[in-house]
């Protein structure tokens, strides 16, 4: 599977990208963290949620799209 990684703050800083596509032939998003913690291991050290289809979901969720988000946290006001 196509996958569209979109990363944003201060991961897009670490990955010094804000989108970046990879081929992915597993199936759950704690699979995919394991495979962007190698390509970027500082990204590993730093707090961010994923998302997919606009929802946050958790490390066990079944990557369902082609398109997940990292993000990190963020203020209102």
């Amino acid at each position: 599977m196509t996958l569209t990684i979109k990363y944003f703050g201060v991961i897009a800083e670490i990955t010094q990208c804000h989108e970046e596509v990879l081929e992915f032939t597993k199936s759950s998003i704690d699979d995919l963290l394991s495979l962007l913690f190698d390509k970027y291991p500082k990204i590993k050290t730093k707090d961010f949620q994923v998302a997919m289809h606009n929802e946050i979901v958790s490390r066990d969720a079944v990557v369902s799209t082609h398109e997940i988000a990292l993000l990190p946290p963020f203020a209102g006001g």
